[in-house]
Order: C-alpha cells, then structure tokens, then sequence
C-alpha cells in the first residue's frame, strides 16, 4: 500500500530572508534608478534625440565599415575606371591647346609641358601641377590652365617684361624690373637698354630705378651702371662720361639732382670732360684729359723762369710757354679739377681765397 510522504513548508525565518533581501534589491533598483534620472534630467537631450543618436552612431559605424570591406575588394578603383572609360567614349580627352599671351616666350616650350598630357581624360588633368611646370619658366610671371570641353586646354600666360641688360662674366643676359633673369641677349641686340654691371648688381635694379626717377632728365641719357664695392654707382652716359656718385641712397639722390641742375646750366654732358666725381659731399671734380700734360708744361716754364732768374739770364716769353713736359710726368694722364657745388661751400671758397 502506498504512502504520500508531504514536505513541510518552510521555515518562517527563511521566508524572512527572502522577504529581506526582495527589499533590499527593489531599494537599490530604486536608489539607481534615481541616480540615472537625475543625471539624464542634467543632459539636454529627450529620449527621442538619443535614440536618433545612437542610431546615427550605428548607421555611421557600418557605413565605414562598409568603405573599408569596398576599398580592400577594389571598388572605388572599379568605378574609377569605368568613369575614366565613359569620359573616353564620350571625347572628353586633350586632343587641343590653346597658348594666350606670348610675345616673347618660345610658345614651343609652352607646347612641349602642356602636351605631355595629350590624350589623356579632361577630369584627370591635374592644372595645379600644370600651372606650377609653367611658373618655372623664366618668361611667365603668372599662368592659369583652364579646361574648355570637349577637348581643349586653355593656357593664359602673362610675361615679364624686359627691362635692362646684365653683364655675367663674359656674356649678357636681358633682366625684368625685379632682376629676374630672362634669356641671354647678343651685345649687338641690347637695343638701348640700361646696362648693370658689378657684383651685387643684379639685386640692386630697383634700388637704380628709384635714383633714376628723381631726375627725369637725366634717365634716357643713362647708357650704363655699375654697382661698385656694393656700395655704390658708377653711372656712364650716353657721352661716354661717367658720373662717380656718393655711397648712400638719399646721399647719391641728391648728388644726382645737383648734377642735374649744374648740367641744366653749364651743359656738362657733352663737353670737355670727361669723368665728374660727387663722392665729396659739397664738391664736384672733373677728370679732363690733357689737364696734366698743361700742367706739366706751366710747371717746367716757372722752374725754368726761376732758374734763368737766379742766373742772371732774361726771363724767358710767352714764345717759350711751348716747353716740353718732364720725361717723369705723363702727358696723357688726367687730371682734376673741382668745382663747389653749395652756396655755402661756394661762400667758404671766397673766404678762403680772400
């Protein structure tokens, strides 16, 4: 005969526990609870924008990794190419150029850099690199390509403009006004431009424009200049006389408005001299040939007038000023003489003649 064996039910100090510890996870759940509330009250966001949020967030996350999966199976190349293959088909290729505003550049070197890129699709012709091959050359002070579809390159070239003829050693090369060397020039082809000459020169040829400037005048009648001892010019003129100006920049501009005047009123420029030295702050000098050699010859006559004097001999006359000079003196050097440029120089010189 069977037997039904019952359980006894628990024991009232485990339903307690149990009750205890039920009391204790719903107060922390509700302790939590109220923490993250307040802190997401804290955050100016609702509910619906973080859930936009962290949609965004996933969205993002597999749209990158899908990139990634793309690129390493080689689909943007892919695709690349077949645009490149559509472009080809369609004629949008470099079959012509068009060169604008060449004068004196060779447009043969301009051709030779463009056309590197014939036939090749108009979208994959890179202009900033064309443009910078451009700006390499000596002629071109500034460049654009352009792209005129369907298959046509527009090239526009502003040049530089030549300014004046630099000697190099033992050959000439035309310059711009900044001193950028342009091309080498024949010495019969310089065509009257200023001439620069002298170490250093080539740096200075804004510096000369600005002193040529304060003399209108005297500019076109400048043939030639040299920077000396990188401190100063040697100007050579038309005449083939030279002007000998101070070290400094507002010293040679002054010098140079005075030579000016002083030409304006004793015509300087196509006489007799043949050098006009300005060095000197307040004088001129003026290096005229055959000066020495008459004072050589006045020199020996008073020596010889002396001599005949202490002798008891007559004075020689004007007949015998003829005398020739000393074997120790040269008759073709020359010599110099100087004139006061100042008012107050010149009211110095009286007083001290007086």
């Amino acid at each position: 005969m069977s037997q039904t064996i019952k359980r006894k039910g628990a024991s009232a100090g485990r339903a307690a526990a149990r009750q205890g510890t039920a009391r204790k996870v719903k107060a922390a759940r509700a302790h939590t609870g109220s923490v993250l509330d307040r802190a997401m009250a804290l955050i100016p966001f609702n509910e619906a924008q973080w859930q936009r949020f962290f949609l965004f967030i996933i969205l993002g996350a597999a749209a990158g990794l899908a990139c990634v999966v793309a690129s390493a199976a080689g689909v943007p190349a892919l695709a690349e190419g077949q645009v490149t293959r559509l472009a080809q088909r369609a004629g949008f290729e470099v079959h012509h150029v068009e060169v604008r505003g060449v004068k004196h550049l060779n447009e043969l070197t301009v051709y030779a850099a463009v056309l590197a890129t014939r036939n090749h699709v108009m979208t994959k012709v890179d202009l900033n690199a064309l443009r910078s091959q451009l700006l390499l050359m000596p002629w071109v002070a500034d460049a654009r390509v352009s792209r005129q579809l369907p298959d046509t390159l527009i090239v526009d070239i502003v040049e530089r403009k030549p300014h004046a003829v630099l000697q190099q050693e033992d050959h000439l090369v035309l310059i711009d006004d900044m001193g950028h060397v342009l091309e080498p020039v024949a010495p019969g082809h310089v065509d009257g431009r200023l001439v620069f000459s002298g170490d250093g020169a080539q740096t200075q040829v804004q510096a000369l424009s600005r002193l040529l400037e304060a003399t209108p005048a005297l500019k076109p009648q400048v043939a030639a200049a040299e920077w000396k001892g990188n401190r100063r010019w040697n100007l050579t003129f038309r005449t083939r006389q030279v002007l000998y100006l101070p070290e400094g920049e507002q010293e040679a501009a002054n010098a140079l408005v005075a030579f000016a005047r002083m030409d304006g009123a004793n015509r300087l420029l196509g006489g007799t001299a043949v050098a006009f030295d300005m060095r000197a702050p307040d004088r001129i000098y003026l290096r005229i040939p055959g000066r020495a050699a008459e004072a050589a010859v006045a020199a020996a006559a008073k020596a010889k007038a002396k001599l005949a004097q202490a002798s008891g001999a007559k004075a020689p006359g004007p007949a015998r000023a003829a005398i020739s000079a000393p074997a120790s003196v040269s008759t073709s050097a020359p010599a110099f003489i100087h004139a006061v440029t100042s008012p107050a120089a010149s009211a110095r010189q009286t007083q001290e003649n007086e």
